[in-house]
């Protein structure tokens, strides 16, 4: 054992030098906590969402991201507008009607800002062939689903709905409002005829309904109804096609109504945080393919005011015009 008289001296050289070890090796700050707002699994939004995440959490320091499984953009707006996320995935009509202060957002209008085009959402009116649905028409007096309460998939239902003279509150045997992976459920079981989901494709959860045993799986045409439904609620819509043969059983081509969608922020998001995020996911975008094939279509020949719908933030605009995107 050491002399006690040692022992001390280096006790009181340690806590002599202890201060200037502390001031050597600062603490280090936590991450800041950075919330995606995606959707619910079996849509595109949810893998996508987790890539992005992935992303900003790797590429950005000092942030620690993480996806949020929600019902959708709606819901995704919503979060953005309390503080419950950073950056969300929406339709642009849910966003346009957010920033314009209407419909489940009436006369609470939403300072939301587009960060970035990304593809576009096909609305996919699903059903069975032996229902013998095909148009939108042929619902009447059908047991139907439009999708989660207040979701960009109801709200889209529901103005294709009016264009093609259907009451929703009247003309339908049942009307049910159920998430995507119940309205495969009760189409499988035969407790509906048809759904509504408006999503990017291949959507996984229609795939594997139209791979279940015992269902042949068709989608219903409605690209018909797109002057109707621009005319009353603004060139957002444009009419689309899903090829033939994109899910089991679908052998012909659907012309139906698309929608694109958008990366959203507020506009109180700083310049710098806003334009490092882009810069992220822009350099990643062969991840984000690898995650869903639709990020394929987040190119800058995308990046137009007219497909945004709602202003641009700030940085994202002097981002895109930087890249040589013609926004206008």
């Amino acid at each position: 054992m050491p002399p006690a008289n040692i022992t001390r001296r280096c006790l009181m050289a340690t806590a002599a030098a202890a201060p200037g070890l502390a001031r050597a090796q600062p603490a280090v700050p936590p991450p800041v906590r950075f919330v995606v707002g995606a959707g619910l699994a079996g849509g595109v939004y949810y893998p996508l969402g987790i890539e992005v995440a992935k992303i900003l959490s790797r590429d950005l320091p000092g942030i620690l991201a993480t996806m949020q499984a929600t019902d959708g953009g709606v819901s995704n707006i919503e979060m953005l507008a309390d503080g419950r996320a950073g950056l969300g995935f929406s339709q642009v009509d849910s966003a346009v009607t957010a920033f314009e202060g209407d419909g489940r957002f009436k006369g609470k209008p939403v300072a939301v800002r587009a960060l970035a085009v990304l593809y576009a959402n096909r609305m996919q009116v699903v059903t069975a062939r032996g229902a013998n649905i095909r148009a939108l028409m042929d619902l009447g007096g059908k047991r139907v689903s439009t999708g989660a309460p207040g979701s960009a998939t109801e709200n889209m239902a529901f103005r294709l709905l009016m264009a093609a003279g259907l009451d929703r509150n009247k003309d339908f045997r049942s009307r049910e409002r159920l998430t995507l992976l119940d309205s495969n459920i009760a189409l499988k079981d035969g407790k509906i005829d048809a759904y509504f989901f408006c999503s990017g494709i291949p959507n996984s959860a229609i795939r594997d309904l139209g791979a279940s045993p015992g269902v042949e799986l068709a989608l219903v045409d409605h690209a018909d109804l797109v002057e109707r439904v621009v005319a009353r609620h603004g060139p957002v819509y444009f009419p689309d096609t899903i090829p033939a043969d994109t899910y089991p059983g679908q052998h012909t081509e659907n012309r139906q109504v698309s929608v694109a969608n958008v990366l959203l922020v507020m506009d109180t998001m700083p310049s710098a945080q806003a334009a490092a995020i882009l810069g992220a996911l822009w350099a990643a975008r062969a991840d984000l393919v690898q995650a869903h094939v639709e990020a394929r279509n987040f190119v800058l020949g995308g990046q137009r005011s007219a497909a945004a719908g709602i202003p641009w933030h700030p940085a994202a605009a002097a981002f895109w015009q930087t890249q040589g995107a013609q926004l206008a």
